[in-house]
């Protein structure tokens, strides 16, 4: 049996295969409310079905100003909560694991869906100041409004929530997002933050908030529940935040009580440089999983099943997760199965779907 389809669990949480759906943003939101709709729930509902083990959500704002989009999904408010329960439900009738990403868009929110024409809004369009921890813009967006030391304190405390509406709406896994350049990360890297307080300048400060936001989500949930953070291994861009930098940080979340690194790159400054190719990422998983000694996720451009299976069999990582390639074929897993050799009677077919399965 390929290992793609061995179950992992994480704390309490049992995934039935190791093929994950990524978070990807669907900026479908027409209320601009941030209440998910019937489109997330046969956006995700369909790769529960097509056989993924966990489907994560897109970002999830904590907090209004921390959506990306007006037209971005949100959990800072019980409504949110409440439509994302019926979603959970759907997805748990499938068999598949739940999960939840965590957000804040810093200096990279207030922007257009990418297909109104991508860039910033202004007020007019629903837009907002956005926030930063230093009055330094992304490439080409407005100056963002540096957070005070007790704004700060108060996005721990609005991730906090949202892990306990997470809870509450039935999600098994809640994922931090640190990565992609977006709040948490601009922290991390020395080009966004330039802060001269305790969370800024030395690699301790830079990541005092990551370390705080992950100590009261972990708080917020069940022990039970497994707890993700997603970070961007490198900024790709010289003087930015390092690869070396995230294994030690990823040591940092072990002992914090997360359970899985997700490990993408980039995001962060428009002047990245990527090698961007089949599996490019990968061995950023492989090195935080063997030098910080904790369970990873390996994502980008994975898109041939042999290939996501070979990830597992070099022990570069514990999971795949795809985005665009899911995207494309939201039953991704069972052409997997029937490539790796799995019969049809072992893949994860819904039975409504099993007059279809691939034969030998």
């Amino acid at each position: 049996m390929p290992s793609l389809f061995d179950p992992i669990t994480l704390r309490g949480v049992t995934a039935p295969n190791r093929i994950w759906l990524a978070p990807m943003c669907q900026y479908s939101i027409e209320a601009r409310d941030g209440i998910p709709t019937d489109w997330h729930l046969v956006h995700l509902g369909a790769r529960a079905t097509g056989g993924f083990g966990l489907v994560l959500t897109e970002a999830s704002a904590v907090t209004p100003e921390g959506r990306i989009s007006p037209q971005d999904a949100g959990i800072w408010n019980d409504d949110q909560a409440a439509a994302w329960e019926r979603i959970t439900g759907f997805l748990h009738a499938q068999g598949a694991a739940t999960g939840v990403q965590l957000a804040h868009s810093g200096r990279k929110g207030s922007t257009s869906a990418p297909w109104r024409g991508e860039g910033p809004i202004g007020p007019e369009d629903g837009g907002w100041t956005a926030v930063a921890p230093s009055a330094v813009a992304y490439q080409g967006y407005a100056t963002p409004r540096a957070l005070t030391t007790d704004e700060i304190a108060e996005t721990v405390q609005a991730f906090a929530a949202a892990a306990r509406r997470a809870d509450a709406a039935g999600f098994d896994v809640v994922e931090v997002h640190a990565a992609h350049g977006y709040l948490l990360h601009q922290f991390l890297s020395p080009l966004a933050n330039l802060r001269t307080d305790a969370y800024g300048g030395s690699f301790e400060n830079r990541i005092r908030l990551v370390l705080e936001v992950v100590d009261a989500v972990r708080a917020a949930l069940p022990e039970r529940k497994a707890l993700l953070v997603r970070l961007s291994a490198t900024d790709w861009v010289d003087g930015g935040w390092t690869a070396e930098e995230t294994v030690e940080l990823s040591a940092r979340l072990a002992a914090h009580g997360v359970d899985l690194v997700d490990v993408s790159s980039g995001g962060l400054d428009a002047r990245q440089d990527i090698p961007v190719g089949p599996g490019y990422q990968v061995p950023f998983a492989r090195d935080v999983r063997t030098k910080a000694g904790i369970a990873t996720g390996a994502v980008g451009l994975i898109t041939d099943p042999g290939a996501a299976q070979a990830v597992l069999d070099e022990e570069a990582a514990d999971v795949v997760l795809l985005a665009r390639a899911a995207l494309r074929e939201p039953a991704w897993p069972l052409r997997a199965a029937h490539e790796l050799g799995l019969p049809a009677a072992d893949a994860p077919y819904p039975a409504q779907y099993a007059r279809g399965a691939w034969r030998a």
